[in-house]
């Protein structure tokens, strides 16, 4: 994927229906359910320590994630040029969401 196409056209927060969606520069259109997005949070706190950051420690399917409750995104902010941060009603609002991390979480389109 060229690094360009990894940059979002639109981001949309619907906090009725408890989802974030980007569409992509290239068309692709990822729709990310707010509980799996949280459950999924790349933070080292998250995570359980630094040793377990790397895509080798990402969701392979973020629908295939449990929960542990439902969450809402109260605000979301840019970073930069290259990520999304979140602060959860939980008050959670460590993990950075980067463009290549989004990409790569996208659920697939006939699960969604």
């Amino acid at each position: 994927m060229e690094q360009q196409n990894l940059r979002p056209a639109s981001i949309t927060l619907n906090k009725t229906e408890s989802f974030l969606e980007i569409t992509w520069k290239d068309g692709r259109v990822c729709k990310y359910p707010l509980p799996e997005l949280r459950e999924a949070c790349p933070c080292a706190e998250c995570r359980g320590g630094h040793e377990f950051m790397g895509r080798e420690f990402d969701p392979d399917n973020i629908l295939k994630l449990t929960p542990a409750r439902s969450y809402a995104i109260l605000s979301i902010e840019m970073v930069g040029n290259y990520a999304l941060q979140p602060t959860w009603d939980d008050g959670h609002q460590a993990g950075l969401y980067t463009w290549d991390y989004l990409w790569r979480l996208c659920p697939p389109e006939d699960e969604t």
